[in-house]
């Protein structure tokens, strides 16, 4: 028997959490679901148990997959920057999706047959994540680029080259060593993180901070760096080919799609100021 369609985003190891911002388990039941990926600013792993394992490159726009019917389905949502399946330079996935036998990794057999024959899903989910512990564990990450992401998210804005003075960095070195571990130059990733503040506050039904004539979701904009709701709307369609409504449903200021994403967008509010109501 099929089981019902189903999706549910986890807190990732201990471990793992400042190479992960999240993972899940998905389920499509008797039909076929057609998702749309947005960009996180990271790179994704979506391994369908018993099938083949592909990794989703950092995106700067929509990418809409259908998954087929009966798929149960793990995967990771890996923070930018972070290289522990990608093996060179990153912008040679940037919007692009390719299987793990593509990149060369040998193990991929092996770790598929451990997380076919897993007693549940999510202890698929554990098996992957633990050999993910061990590759991040000879996975180099470049500092000044993991300093830049945080200092690009949207809680406290600061301009490219802000970052790059405080990096003791030039706004063109800081741009390279950027497009090679995320993938995207630095203003990018900041209009990827925006977004995604934005994001994060609708799904958690934050209340925007009260700056006078900035309420609901005109203040959520303000909120995390918008100069209006009109620019919201804009950068809205252009990173994921919907209108705001379109994307979080009937109520504009909060997601109603109905799935749980505090895993998800807990530890990214964590810098934000003002407390977020769960």
């Amino acid at each position: 028997m099929t089981e019902a369609p189903s999706y549910a985003e986890l807190t990732p190891m201990p471990e793992l959490v400042s190479h992960l911002r999240t993972v899940w388990v998905q389920t499509t039941g008797p039909a076929s679901y057609v998702q749309r990926h947005l960009p996180t600013g990271g790179a994704e792993l979506h391994w369908p148990l018993g099938g083949q394992p592909r990794l989703l490159g950092p995106l700067t726009g929509p990418r809409v997959e259908v998954i087929p019917a009966a798929t149960t389905l793990v995967g990771v949502r890996f923070h930018p920057g972070v290289p522990v399946l990608i093996p060179g330079d990153v912008a040679d996935l940037l919007d692009r999706g390719v299987s793990l036998d593509e990149l060369g990794h040998p193990w991929v057999g092996r770790l598929g047959e451990a997380i076919a024959a897993a007693s549940t899903p999510r202890a698929a989910l554990l098996i992957l994540q633990a050999f993910l512990l061990d590759r991040a564990r000879s996975a180099g990450a470049d500092p000044l680029v993991r300093e830049a992401v945080r200092l690009l998210m949207p809680w406290e804005p600061r301009d490219v080259g802000a970052v790059a003075d405080h990096l003791g960095l030039s706004v063109s070195q800081l741009r390279r060593r950027c497009v090679w571990a995320v993938g995207t130059g630095p203003k990018s990733l900041q209009r990827t993180l925006r977004f995604q503040g934005f994001l994060a506050l609708a799904q958690a039904g934050a209340s925007a901070t009260g700056r006078r004539g900035a309420d609901g979701m005109a203040g959520l904009a303000v909120d995390v760096g918008y100069a209006d709701q009109a620019h919201l709307s804009r950068e809205v369609r252009r990173l994921t080919g919907l209108t705001p409504r379109g994307l979080l449903g009937a109520e504009v200021d909060r997601c109603s799609c109905g799935h749980d994403h505090t895993a998800s967008y807990t530890p990214f509010l964590a810098g934000r100021r003002s407390p977020v109501p769960v």
